[in-house]
């Protein structure tokens, strides 16, 4: 197992770096302050650059006009762009348009990936995923209550989701909605390509996170489906696979997930470090000096290094071996991981004193919007289950 990389790939992460730090990382007082006029517009010049550059769109091919290498190389690239919160958006794969934009490659015919993916690969529209209701518990996506009912060649779909991430101005959803229910669980559900604007499809209202409701890309909005008619030729892959198709998002998914949450980490410490070596108690006595804060550095640093050894060898055993043989380091890296990033942005806050908790720094937006990290794709408890299980019956068999 070989993580060296080239020096091509080097010199171009360290580019990256650079460009998310000089050009990116300045627009955040935009997000923090709310000036979305004037975000859009900083972030639409920065897309340009980057497409200039040839950066855009590290999760999709050549082929399909992103400049992707492979798993490990997006993981690595996600661990640049992670250092903000406009990274990923501004080189054109955030989610969830990453994960849906890779659904369509993988299982769209040629009208779908025509009328869907070319715009959205292109960076003229936003999608979002429509899978999580209130009224059932997201560990469990076998059970839902939207339904998608075949009339002649239309569906016709009613449902109630939430925190659909930048349903907020989005052109279009794939929904996870049952067409079956009278078969297997695993086989109710089928996904289907919604548009936005047809008769019946209701964005109720961003959903407030910690007092903060966001805007477009930054917002998780509640959506209410009553008798929404789509064409049958929206269907998304097969019949009944739904369950399938979005295990399979996921997978690749937490690679992604993973590696900026490492970015933030990163970023966090980056942050700690700065402000307790200026930061002073007394005049000559820097925070830096005192043994909690630099128990806190030393133990961030080792957390990080830690998890991004153990998502690197998930990725790479991904890409050798498919992702089955990666199944049980899958659920490691995503509650490993994210309890990492909340311990090191935690002490990076508790550094900062009260100006930690104000939006003067990004570190009190990393809090509050990266918090449910460990609770979306599968909180850590049913994770961690999953593992001992594993782990429980290869033991039993021995």
């Amino acid at each position: 197992m070989d993580f060296s990389i080239s020096q091509e790939l080097s010199a171009r992460l360290e580019a990256v770096r650079a460009f998310v730090i000089e050009r990116v990382q300045p627009l955040e007082s935009l997000l923090l302050e709310g000036q979305w006029e004037a975000l859009d517009a900083a972030v639409a010049e920065c897309r340009a650059e980057v497409k200039a550059r040839g950066w855009w769109a590290p999760n999709l091919s050549p082929h399909e006009g992103g400049s992707g290498e492979g798993l490990v190389v997006l993981g690595l690239l996600s661990e640049m762009l992670g250092r903000s919160p406009l990274g990923h958006l501004v080189f054109g794969c955030q989610a969830p348009d990453a994960g849906n934009a890779e659904l369509l490659v993988a299982h769209g015919t040629p009208a779908q990936r025509e009328r869907f993916l070319v715009p959205l690969a292109a960076g003229e529209v936003r999608s979002c995923f429509l899978m999580t209701e209130p009224e059932f518990a997201g560990s469990n996506p076998t059970e839902m209550g939207t339904t998608a009912v075949r009339d002649g060649d239309e569906f016709v779909i009613n449902g109630h989701k939430w925190f659909a991430t930048a349903a907020d101005g989005a052109a279009f959803g794939i929904c996870m909605a049952v067409t079956d229910p009278e078969a297997d669980k695993y086989r109710r559900a089928s996904m289907i390509l919604v548009e936005m604007e047809r008769p019946g499809v209701q964005l109720v209202r961003n959903i407030p996170v910690m007092g903060h409701p966001g805007r477009g890309f930054f917002s998780h909005g509640q959506v209410r489906l009553e008798n929404v008619r789509v064409p049958a030729t929206n269907l998304l892959g097969e019949a009944g696979a739904g369950f399938a198709m979005a295990q399979e998002r996921l997978g690749p998914g937490r690679i992604h997930h993973c590696m900026r949450w490492l970015g933030i980490c990163r970023r966090a410490l980056d942050e700690m470090l700065r402000h307790t070596l200026k930061r002073e108690i007394k005049p000559g006595l820097p925070l830096a000096k005192m043994g909690a804060v630099q128990d806190w550095v030393a133990e961030s640093a080792a957390e990080i290094e830690a998890a991004r050894a153990l998502v690197l060898m998930t990725a790479w055993t991904i890409e050798q071996e498919g992702f089955r043989a990666a199944r049980e380091r899958v659920s490691m890296i995503k509650y490993y991981t994210a309890n990492v990033m909340q311990r090191v942005v935690d002490r990076a806050l508790q550094a900062h004193g009260g100006l930690g908790v104000t939006d003067d720094r990004i570190l009190a937006f990393f809090y509050r919007e990266e918090r449910a990290a460990r609770i979306y794709d599968g909180p850590d408890e049913v994770h961690r289950m999953a593992v001992a299980r594993r782990l429980f019956k290869a033991a039993a068999e021995r």
